[in-house]
């Protein structure tokens, strides 16, 4: 098998050959997909002399609390028809993954197909996601509220203003507006515009709205949407980004506009936010529409993965609001024995003395006086960003220590869940 970087010149064709096998490029937006390649690090994985499987990964940051993260994020994973069930797309999955740690990323996040595939190579399931699909007109925004709820809470009653229209060729502006979004725990930026660009390009009636209010008419807050049926929905707004919270109540206003002829809004629930309460009886609306075409429900998956490519520099980054506590971190990686002995990383495995608490760390070695945490690097990155605690992974995932250490962790860890808002 041969790893190498990706040619544009001469595995275009090629890699368009494979993202049409799997299903992800139709034709006339190639160009969407030749962006997103450029703006990161791409591989190939060569079966005959042709390339026949892609990954690439683009660089971003994370944010753990308040500190930005460097982060890989691998945006794009496909093996042609003839490549398959040869272990071919994990060992190159761990290449670029070497080659992403080796250049400075310590975290890294992927978007999955299904569970269990990523955990080959270290990476452990994020939270669930809630997405909620309704009739717009039941939303709560946009509407007049009783008054003494317009007392307590922030004003829905307002009426959206008259928003500007978004295309492909105000990338940039999209792309500044999602940078400048109000962000929580774990969430995604992404520098290149490419990014939002290639996005943008991925459906032929996709539309954005929005508002200019910044002092330099900067955009402010927007969504995106791309319709599954133009006329009535499902209308899948892809992303929202906002800076407060009277900019989100103005766009949810705005989503209720449209509903003089839009049936159905499917849209993920912002961070912070519990969409349900913005709905009105949306029980009595899921049974009212349970066979239609426009049904309203509510799912749940943990549809990413993440893992930590540097132990000792990602704790160096954390800043926990708890008294200092010190254990042995015993530490497992599945990525070892994929890599290359020539590879500038060799993944995060071995034994450490871990520090939490304001000023975080994690040396090399061990101590015989300190309590022991065995984990894998999968289920360590779950519990460091808080996707689940210590002791509700000891019994779902590879984590194991004494029930007075599990207990410390639960204290210690206690932060909000991480939502990226930003998938691609």
């Amino acid at each position: 098998m041969t790893y190498r970087p990706y040619m544009p010149e001469g595995d275009k064709a090629a890699v368009h050959r494979i993202l049409r096998e799997v299903g992800w490029l139709d034709r006339g937006h190639e160009e969407a997909w030749d962006m997103v390649l450029g703006c990161g690090q791409a591989f190939v994985a060569e079966i005959n002399g042709n390339a026949e499987c892609i990954v690439s990964t683009v660089p971003g940051t994370m944010l753990y609390l308040d500190q930005e993260l460097p982060l890989a994020e691998v945006n794009a994973v496909a093996a042609s028809r003839i490549a398959r069930q040869r272990g071919l797309t994990k060992g190159l999955v761990a290449h670029v993954l070497a080659a992403a740690a080796a250049q400075g990323a310590i975290l890294s996040r992927v978007c999955v197909f299904d569970q269990g595939y990523y955990d080959q190579v270290g990476f452990g399931s994020g939270p669930y996601e809630h997405t909620f699909t309704f009739d717009p007109a039941t939303l709560k925004c946009g509407s007049a509220a009783p008054p003494e709820r317009a007392r307590s809470a922030p004003d829905v009653r307002a009426q959206a203003r008259v928003p500007r229209r978004l295309d492909v060729s105000d990338a940039a502006l999209i792309h500044a507006s999602r940078l400048a979004r109000r962000r929580g725990h774990g969430s995604a930026n992404y520098s290149a515009v490419e990014v939002t660009a290639s996005e943008l390009r991925q459906s032929d009636t996709a539309f954005g709205l929005g508002y200019c209010d910044g002092p330099s008419g900067e955009l402010t807050h927007h969504f995106w949407v791309a319709p599954e049926r133009v006329a009535h929905g499902p209308y899948a707004i892809q992303w929202m980004a906002y800076q407060t919270t009277a900019q989100f109540l103005e766009l949810m206003a705005l989503i209720k506009s449209l509903a003089d002829q839009v049936q159905s809004v499917r849209l993920r629930e912002p961070p912070g936010i519990q969409l349900q309460d913005l709905l009105r009886r949306p029980f009595r609306q899921h049974r009212a529409t349970e066979q239609s075409r426009f049904a309203s429900n509510h799912s749940a998956y943990a549809f990413w993965q993440a893992r930590v490519c540097d132990l000792p520099a990602c704790l160096a980054r954390t800043h926990l609001d708890c008294r200092e506590m010190r254990s042995n971190l015993r530490l497992t990686d599945p990525i070892e024995g994929l890599l290359h002995d020539a590879a500038p990383w060799r993944g995060v495995a071995g034994e450490y003395v871990v520090t939490l608490g304001p000023a975080s760390r994690a040396d090399r070695g061990s101590d015989p006086a300190l309590p022991t945490l065995t984990a894998s690097v999968n289920a360590f990155t779950r519990l460091w960003l808080g996707v689940r605690p210590a002791t509700g992974l000891a019994v779902t995932d590879d984590l194991a220590g004494p029930a007075s250490l599990l207990e410390q962790l639960d204290r210690a860890l206690r932060l909000p869940e991480p939502k990226p808002d930003w998938d691609f």
